[in-house]
């Protein structure tokens, strides 16, 4: 059988794009190498914007019903600093992937993709007008168009992306969920501490979720001088040097453990190389301070299967990087003031000034919040 388009990849962006494409009539094959459900370090909010694509996919519903309560107020904890920007109505929601991942995926299948999981792709070659793509397992999938949606973080193989040297300035990710947590509902506050950033969220089940990244070179001096395991020493850094954290986090249970991964190589890379496109966090991978990385991802994959659909995909690349590029650099910016000492000092005075500032700079990572 020949497939219009096989997606590698069955997260969020894999799953979304197989679910525009089938219920458009495309013949679809989507592999994905793991299991679901399945936990994933990333963190776990949808911005606002994403709702297009939700209901085009079908799971707006489902996904209002499970997430947790609607982002009112964004903030910064930093150091001694608890500052909220005004409330709106709804800057979006947060669910964990073991739900989202699936809602997507099941709502693809739906549609009548065709689901190869757990397979992996070995080799990939091209003949003709024609992929053919190679399985562990042996089984080949022969299709018109490959669409790459697995990832930055964990790709390998044939969509590996490039780590380079190891440095001290890397990131590592960490993320954890609590129980019966302080923070006040409806904030979702950014968190800037010596050597890094994060955030904190309500997700489902009354769950709290935690997502950071730290420097290497401070995560060894964390684990030098708090000892344990490296995500301790990394929660114990950021509740010792933010109020905020140590408020919301302070008789909060952990639900779970810790999932960790890195070094993650935020960045723009190529949208569309020899005939593959591109969508997800493996094209173009923005700094986690804006928590925005799963909604980039399945507003990119919205993007591209609409492209695809109108047989208009040579404008691709131009468009991504005309609604995303400008993210991926704020980004880098926002972070590099979050982690460096005078940055964070400096930002946090203009801040206490003039407190609106919290969400202009929401608006500017790409979120747009539903107002009254």
């Amino acid at each position: 059988m020949l497939f219009d388009a096989l997606i590698v990849g069955a997260g969020p962006a894999g799953s979304a794009a197989a679910r525009l494409l089938a219920q458009a009539g495309w013949r679809v094959a989507l592999v994905e190498k793991t299991e679901f459900p399945r936990r994933k370090v990333c963190g776990e909010f949808i911005s606002a914007p994403t709702t297009a694509v939700l209901e085009a996919c079908g799971v707006a519903a489902g996904f209002a019903a499970a997430a947790g309560p609607p982002v009112t107020r964004v903030g910064v904890y930093a150091g001694e600093a608890l500052l909220e920007g005004p409330q709106v109505e709804n800057w979006g929601r947060a669910l964990g992937r073991e739900h989202l991942d699936l809602m997507l995926r099941d709502a693809a299948v739906a549609s009548g993709a065709e689901l190869f999981q757990p397979a992996e792709v070995t080799a990939l070659r091209r003949e003709g007008d024609t992929y053919i793509c190679t399985l562990e397992d042996g089984h080949q999938i022969t299709a018109r168009i490959i669409i790459a949606a697995c990832g930055s973080w964990n790709a390998k193989g044939i969509f590996a992306v490039p780590s380079g040297a190891a440095k001290a300035s890397d990131l590592f990710a960490f993320k954890a969920h609590f129980a019966n947590s302080a923070l006040p509902v409806g904030l979702m506050p950014l968190l800037a501490f010596p050597g890094g950033y994060g955030g904190l969220v309500h997700s489902d089940a009354g769950r709290t979720s935690l997502s950071c990244c730290i420097r290497r070179d401070v995560l060894a001096k964390a684990r030098t001088r708090h000892g344990g395991k490296a995500a301790e020493a990394v929660l114990t850094h950021i509740m010792t040097t933010t109020r905020g954290v140590q408020r919301a986090l302070g008789g909060a249970s952990l639900q779970g453990g810790f999932l960790s991964t890195g070094p993650i190589h935020p960045g723009i890379r190529a949208r569309r190389q020899d005939g593959i496109f591109f969508t997800g966090n493996i094209v173009g991978e923005a700094h986690p301070v804006i928590a925005e990385g799963i909604s980039m991802a399945i507003q990119a994959s919205g993007l591209l299967a609409r492209l695809l659909i109108a047989g208009d995909e040579e404008n691709y690349a131009r468009e991504w990087k005309h609604r995303f590029a400008p993210r991926i650099r704020a980004a880098s910016l926002f972070a590099h003031l979050a982690m460096n000492d005078t940055g964070r000092a400096a930002s946090l005075a203009v801040l206490r000034a003039v407190p609106a500032l919290v969400s202009l700079g929401a608006r500017l990572s790409g979120k747009a919040p539903i107002s009254a």
